[in-house]
């Protein structure tokens, strides 16, 4: 990723009478007693914070008149300046400006697009699509290149970069199925190269090691994680989420070995060891959250929740953690990306059924 300076600009497609309401709502929100701490935890609740010291600041605010329901997951193009989304509720492409959060384009036609993957050596984007075939678009003039014939469902991936191949999730309740898969596949082409089978009809986030042989992957109905052996395909180990239910969004700090599970019944962030499975913490976390994001740069795990908050803990030791903030977004702000070189994180506020305006919000991310 190239890094780039940012201007303060105000497009007129993009809209901020939302910036007022969430600065003056983070001081409220920032409290403490939210997480939770087990007598063998080393866990601490979040301190109060004002704006200036906040670890995220809303740096503006973008539109998407006429959208309803839900949007899924993003993808950076660095280089093309250009910030992709998943409209999946929409069955549209949203296209923004990645320096000034400007909307460049909708692109309709889609069946039910939930991940997107962004490959740079060939300037290609790739939507994975749970109801039709998933093109692979180039990035710039978003034309169809060529399509792959996924399963039905077609859902979340995870990136090996030790293969440059994707492992995505397929089939599930949605399709509707009673089981699920993991194809690995090789995005260049298409090709799936092993399968992985669930005997569960909900298969949600995966973190991949990027220098180590295992997948780690929620299975949400059955509220564990499944420890798969990328070589041969096989789970090795499971290990249930004994705090809460439907465990779903996950991520991963590698170089300490630890991982970032939420669930959804009820909220909770629980950090687990990746190599015995033992709860090293947990915290009460956002309702409906759809996104969990590791920040390695600053120590820190944001929990983004349509509940209308994004928690921000931070990490001073493997197994030490505390909740210094709930910042102040929107209902629906689930999922969200962080873009590290522009020190930005950018977060989807979906409108659901409420009604309510879809938005992109982006904030400013501050050093530890």
């Amino acid at each position: 990723m190239t890094s780039r300076s940012f201007r303060n600009e105000s497009p007129a497609s993009m809209r901020y009478p939302i910036h007022a309401f969430l600065t003056v709502g983070f001081a409220a929100l920032a409290v403490a007693g939210c997480g939770h701490k087990s007598a063998s935890d080393k866990a601490t609740n979040a301190a109060s914070a004002d704006a200036s010291t906040a670890p995220l600041k809303l740096a503006g605010s973008s539109d998407f008149p006429g959208y309803k329901g839900d949007f899924d997951h993003f993808a950076i193009d660095a280089a093309g300046n250009r910030l992709f989304l998943a409209g999946e509720e929409h069955a549209e492409l949203e296209v923004l400006n990645l320096a000034t959060g400007a909307v460049e384009k909708r692109m309709p036609g889609f069946g039910v697009p939930h991940s997107l993957y962004f490959m740079p050596n060939t300037n290609e984007l790739l939507v994975i699509d749970g109801e039709k075939p998933s093109p692979v678009l180039d990035a710039k003039t978003l034309a169809v290149k060529r399509t792959y014939n996924l399963p039905k469902g077609a859902d979340s991936y995870g990136y090996d970069g030790s293969t440059g191949h994707l492992w995505i999730v397929t089939g599930g309740k949605d399709v509707p199925q009673k089981d699920s898969n993991m194809l690995e596949v090789d995005p260049a082409n298409g090709k799936v190269l092993k399968t992985v089978h669930f005997d569960a009809d909900h298969v949600e986030a995966m973190a991949i090691e990027q220098n180590g042989p295992n997948i780690y992957i929620n299975v949400t109905d059955k509220n564990y994680m499944a420890v798969v052996d990328k070589a041969s395909g096989k789970i090795v180990k499971t290990w249930p989420i004994k705090e809460a239910e439907q465990n779903a969004p996950l991520a991963f700090d590698e170089a300490n070995r630890r991982l970032f599970v939420v669930t959804r019944k009820p909220g909770k962030l629980v950090v687990l060891n990746a190599d015995t499975g033992a709860t090293v913490a947990s915290f009460k976390a956002p309702e409906r959250t759809d996104q969990v994001v590791w920040d390695p740069v600053n120590k820190r795990v944001y929990v983004t929740g349509g509940e209308g908050y994004t928690s921000v803990v931070e990490q001073s030791g493997p197994d030490s953690y505390r909740e210094v903030a709930q910042v102040k977004t929107l209902p629906g702000a689930k999922t969200s990306i962080l873009d590290s070189d522009a020190k930005r994180l950018w977060v989807a506020a979906s409108p659901g059924e409420t009604g309510a305006m879809g938005k992109v919000l982006w904030f400013d991310v501050a050093p530890r």
